[in-house]
C-alpha cells in the first residue's frame, strides 16, 4: 500500500505543469468583479495562468515558489495622475517641502548654492499656507543674497514660481508684461517675483533643456521610486512628444520597464501629430489621451471660481485655457480615438469642462473622458457627472488642503469639495492618483486619505468630511481596476485574473481588514512586474 501511495505521488508530480512563479499561502485580493479572495496565484510567461486555493500547488511546479506566509497580495498599484517624467529631476534640485517660512527658504537656497554652485538655482516645494505669514512671499531677500545668479523656486502645487530679479530680467519680464491665464504679482507697482500659472511659461523658456543622459537618469530614478512604493503603472499627466518618444525607445530597449499611460501635453503641434498618426500602444506604453489645463490651483488662488475667493475679494482665479478653446478641442477630439483629460479644480472650471464634455460626447457611448482633480463642484453640477466622465482624483489633496480650505473658499463651497463618494455614485468609477511630486509618491497615503479622511498624523481625529469617505474595497479598486479602466486597459491589468499581466504587490499590512493605525504605516515588501521581482525588502 505504501508503495502504491509513493507511486501515485510520483505520477502526480510528473504530471504537474512547470511554470515561472508560484505564490501561495497568501491573502490575495483579486479586485475582480466579485472582489474574490484566494490564496495562490500562478504566473507563466508574464501573465496569470491560474488563481485559487493552495490546492494549485498540486497542479504546478516551479523553481520559483514564494510562501507569502499569509501576507496580503494586491494587483499592481496604478497611479492615475502623476508627473513621472519630472519626478526624477527633483532629486538633483533643491527640496523645499520642509520649509516653514521664507527665512527657511532663503537659508535652504544659500546652503544648496554653497554645496552645488549651479548656474541656475532651481527648487521646488515651498508652501506659504504652511507658514505663520500665509501671504505670498516677495523676492526682496532673494535679490539681496543672489544678485547675479537666477533663482527659480516652484511652489508645492506647481502652479506658481518665486524668482529673483535676475531670472525676471533673463525672461524679459517687466511690470508691463501680460499673459492670458497667468498673473505677475505686484506690490506698490513693482514685481514681487511671484508668477502664477501661464505667466510661469516665460521663466520656463530660460531654463536649460536637460540632456538625453540627464533625462534617462531621471526616468530611471523615478522608476525605482515607483517600484519601491508598489506602483507598476503610472499616468504621466502631460508630457511632450519628444519625452514620449524617449520613453518609448527606452522601454523597447529594455532600459525602462514601468508601464506608462502618457497624456499628451496640449501643444497644438504635438496633438495634431498624434491625431494624424494615431495612438501608440505597446505592452508598456499607452498614448491615447490629451492633457488640458482648464485652470490653476486653490493653493495659489489660480483655480477658477464662480464667485470670489473668500480670502481675496473680487478675485475669481484664472482660466489657463479659455472656455471656447476647451469647447473647440472637445469637439475636435470627440471624433478621434483620443481621450480628453482636463485639469479642473475650481467650480467654474469644472462647470465649463463638464458642459463642453456633455455637448461633445452626446453621440458617443463609451468615451471615458476624465476630469483631473474635480475638487470644487457646484451642487447643481454633480448631475453632469455620469459613466461617460471619470473623476480622476487625488485623495491626499483633501487632507493636505483641509487646513486652509474654508479660509480660501468658505464653508459652503468647502462642503462641496473633495466629494469622492458623491462622484463615485454619479460616475460609477473613480480613479485615484497622488499627483506626485505635488504629494508624496505613496499609494498607501492615497488609500488612507480616501477611507479615513485623515492625514498620517491621524488628524482630524473624527476625519475630514467623512460623509465622503470611500469604502475600503472601492478605495482599492480606485488604485487598481478603476485606474486600468480609466486607461482603457482593464482587459490586461488592474485585477489578478487569468490572462492578465502578472503585475502585483505584496504588503506587510492588510488594507482591507487591518486596523486604521496599521493601515497608515503599511509598506510594500515586494513588487512584481510580469511576475518578475522589481523591488523587495524581504523576498529574493
Amino acid at each position: 500500500m505504501r508503495n502504491f501511495i509513493f507511486l501515485f505521488s510520483l505520477i502526480l508530480c510528473s504530471c504537474s505543469q512547470s511554470v515561472d512563479l508560484i505564490v501561495h499561502n497568501a491573502t490575495i485580493y483579486t479586485a475582480d468583479k466579485n472582489f474574490s479572495i484566494v490564496s495562490s496565484l500562478i504566473v507563466d510567461e508574464g501573465v496569470f495562468i491560474d488563481v485559487g486555493g493552495d490546492d494549485l500547488m498540486k497542479k504546478y511546479k516551479s523553481q520559483n515558489i514564494i510562501d507569502a506566509q499569509g501576507l496580503p497580495v494586491y494587483p499592481g498599484f496604478i497611479d492615475s495622475h502623476s508627473h513621472f517624467y519630472n519626478l526624477g529631476f527633483l532629486k538633483n534640485q533643491l527640496d523645499l517641502t520642509s520649509t516653514k517660512s521664507l527665512n527657511d527658504v532663503i537659508d535652504a537656497v544659500k546652503k544648496y548654492d554653497s554645496e552645488k554652485n549651479p548656474d541656475f538655482i532651481i527648487g521646488r516645494g515651498w508652501d506659504q499656507n504652511d507658514w505663520a505669514d500665509k501671504s505670498f512671499p516677495t523676492n526682496i531677500e532673494l535679490n539681496k543674497n543672489f544678485p547675479d545668479k537666477p533663482v527659480i523656486l516652484r511652489r508645492i502645487d506647481g502652479h506658481a514660481y518665486l524668482v529673483n530679479n535676475t531670472a525676471l530680467e533673463l525672461a524679459n519680464i517687466s511690470t508691463s508684461s501680460k499673459v492670458e491665464g497667468g498673473e505677475f504679482l505686484k506690490s506698490r507697482g513693482r514685481l514681487t517675483g511671484v508668477l502664477i500659472d501661464n505667466a510661469m511659461r516665460l521663466i520656463d523658456n530660460i531654463i536649460p533643456e536637460p540632456t538625453t543622459k540627464e533625462s534617462i537618469s531621471a526616468l530611471l530614478a523615478a522608476q525605482d521610486a515607483c517600484f519601491e512604493n508598489g506602483l507598476t503603472t503610472v499616468s504621466d499627466a502631460g508630457i511632450s512628444k519628444k519625452q514620449i518618444m524617449l520613453i518609448d525607445s527606452l522601454q523597447k530597449q529594455g532600459v525602462l520597464d514601468i508601464r506608462i499611460y502618457a497624456m499628451i501635453h496640449n501643444n497644438q503641434e504635438d496633438v495634431d501629430y498624434f491625431i494624424e498618426n494615431g495612438p501608440i500602444k505597446t505592452p508598456k506604453l499607452n498614448v491615447r489621451s490629451v492633457k488640458v489645463y482648464a485652470d490653476g490651483a486653490l493653493g495659489s488662488r489660480g483655480a477658477s471660481l464662480i464667485n470670489s475667493y473668500s480670502d481675496r475679494r473680487n478675485h475669481l482665479g484664472l482660466m489657463r485655457t479659455p472656455s471656447d478653446s476647451i469647447r473647440n478641442l472637445a469637439f475636435k477630439l470627440a471624433g478621434t480615438r483620443f481621450q480628453m483629460n482636463t485639469h479642473a479644480i475650481g467650480d467654474n472650471a469644472n462647470r465649463i469642462v463638464l458642459n463642453a464634455y456633455k455637448d461633445a460626447l452626446y453621440n458617443y457611448r463609451d468615451p471615458r473622458w476624465r476630469i483631473e482633480h474635480a475638487q470644487v463642484i457646484h451642487p447643481d453640477d454633480y448631475e453632469l457627472f455620469n459613466p461617460k466622465i471619470i473623476p480622476s482624483v487625488q485623495p491626499t489633496h483633501a487632507t493636505s488642503d483641509m487646513y486652509w480650505l474654508y479660509d480660501r473658499v468658505g464653508e459652503k463651497r468647502g462642503k462641496h469639495s473633495y466629494a469622492w463618494k458623491d462622484l463615485l455614485k454619479k460616475s460609477e468609477t473613480i480613479a485615484f492618483g497622488t499627483d506626485f511630486p505635488v504629494e508624496e509618491i505613496n499609494p498607501i497615503m492615497t488609500f488612507y486619505s480616501a477611507v479615513f479622511r485623515k492625514d498620517l498624523e491621524g488628524f482630524p481625529e473624527e476625519g475630514f468630511q467623512t460623509e465622503n469617505s470611500i469604502g475600503r474595497a472601492d478605495a482599492l479598486l480606485g488604485m487598481t481596476y478603476f485606474g486600468a479602466y480609466a486607461n482603457f486597459e482593464e482587459d490586461e491589468k488592474g485585477s489578478i485574473e487569468i490572462g492578465k499581466l502578472a503585475d502585483f504587490v505584496i504588503l506587510d499590512t492588510d488594507l482591507i481588514s487591518d486596523v486604521e493605525s496599521r493601515v497608515k504605516i503599511a509598506k510594500p515588501v515586494a513588487t512584481f512586474l510580469e511576475g518578475k521581482l522589481v523591488f523587495s525588502s524581504r523576498f529574493n
